[in-house]
């Protein structure tokens, strides 16, 4: 049990943390805003740096895929005939103390038709998982990290087909709740990435050949890429080999405004319904996409001013990027999605609340479990004592 009383007491703290850390941000914040507006002056110092040393960096860093101007035009909301296609999944830990050693994965599906009549899918696919071989895969990753992989998987697989399953002459527009980056995968070896690899790149592959937009939309991004970027002009090295130059136990020159989120940088040159420039994203994982190399951009999808913008991270594959009226189509949806959301799409919502496994079918769950094998003959159908004194308490 909680006592707030002697929580009340530490608040105070807190409160003034906040405060400084505030401060220390807007500092930040005028710092990047300076090497940015030196960046627009001397693009070509940044991207020679980048080409000649990208690969020698200690941190992930983005590199433009367009230039980076101050002014774009105001996006506007997708209107007309149009379907929204969206997925989300959550999922049931393996437990040692429970009855069976198994684990859940439920997708959330969602499809929207607008300027139609047709019926709303809204619905779940549960799957059950239960071989140890499903679980583990002899990767050095614990079976949590396997079944977050896996739902990453089935999210972006049923996401394709039901995409695919909208006429061909309706405009659809795809999308998934989080990173389209399998970062999960950056353990692993090369030949291990691609068993997990290939059934993603073919579900990717699918959507582009029908010139469906796929989207990954994140609220809130805690990513640095982009600023990250903006370090290469700081270097005060000829090479930007961090590992040569730079002491893990000290901070680098290069790192005069971290750490700075995206989200907080472009919140404060971004008007509603604005978006940055397209970045190719820099992460090692994606390597083998080709294509499919996930780009990204932020966009102001509020209706307020700046300042208290939400301002989205959105991850595309490289051919919506290079696809003028597919990236029009995946903004301009995203856009009235989030409007239709009161300001977080409602297609993922949707999806979410479909998907989310909460603790009363957690427990149903089991309880079908028990019955089965009860059912089925077997002894011994009970949770560890452990978990039993937990669920009770002496009190």
């Amino acid at each position: 049990m909680l006592d707030l009383v002697k929580l009340s007491g530490q608040i105070p703290g807190l409160t003034q943390h906040l405060h400084q850390e505030s401060k220390a941000s807007q500092e930040r914040l005028r710092r990047a805003l300076q090497v940015f507006g030196r960046l627009q002056q001397e693009p070509q110092v940044w991207q020679s740096r980048h080409v000649d040393w990208g690969s020698h960096l200690s941190f992930t860093c983005a590199s433009p895929a367009e230039p980076l101007e101050n002014s774009r035009p105001k996006i506007e909301p997708l209107k007309g005939r149009h379907t929204v296609v969206a997925t989300d999944g959550s999922q049931i830990v393996p437990n040692h103390h429970e009855i069976a050693y198994c684990s859940l994965i439920n997708v959330g599906r969602v499809v929207l038709h607008y300027g139609t009549q047709q019926w709303p899918l809204l619905d779940s696919l549960p799957v059950l998982l239960y071989p140890s071989v499903e679980l583990q895969q002899n990767s050095g990753l614990d079976a949590e990290e396997v079944l977050a992989l896996r739902r990453a998987q089935a999210e972006v697989e049923e996401l394709a087909q039901l995409a695919l399953s909208v006429p061909r002459r309706r405009t659809t527009l795809a999308l998934v709740d989080g990173s389209l980056i399998p970062w999960g995968l950056e353990p692993l070896s090369g030949q291990e990435q691609r068993l997990w690899l290939n059934p993603l790149l073919a579900a990717l592959e699918r959507l582009r050949a029908a010139r469906i937009p796929l989207v990954g939309y994140i609220s809130v991004s805690r990513s640095s890429e982009t600023v990250n970027y903006l370090r290469l002009g700081l270097c005060p090295f000829l090479s930007c080999e961090c590992y040569r130059y730079c002491n893990s136990d000290q901070a680098p020159p290069c790192q005069t405004f971290a750490p700075l989120p995206d989200r907080v940088f472009w919140g404060s040159l971004l008007q509603p319904g604005e978006r940055s420039p397209i970045w190719r994203s820099g992460a090692k994982v994606l390597n083998p996409f080709g294509e499919h190399h996930i780009h990204c951009c932020y966009l102001n999808v509020s209706e307020g001013s700046v300042g208290e913008a939400e301002i989205a991270r959105l991850e595309f594959p490289a051919w919506v990027a290079a696809d003028e009226e597919l990236l029009k189509r995946a903004l301009a949806g995203v856009l009235s999605q989030v409007q239709k959301g009161f300001g977080y799409p409602v297609a993922l919502a949707e999806a979410h609340h479909l998907a989310v496994v909460r603790g009363g079918d957690r427990q149903r769950f089991f309880a079908l479990i028990e019955q089965e094998l009860i059912r089925a003959g077997l002894r011994n159908v009970a949770v560890s004592p452990k978990e039993a004194q937990k669920r009770g308490g002496i009190a």
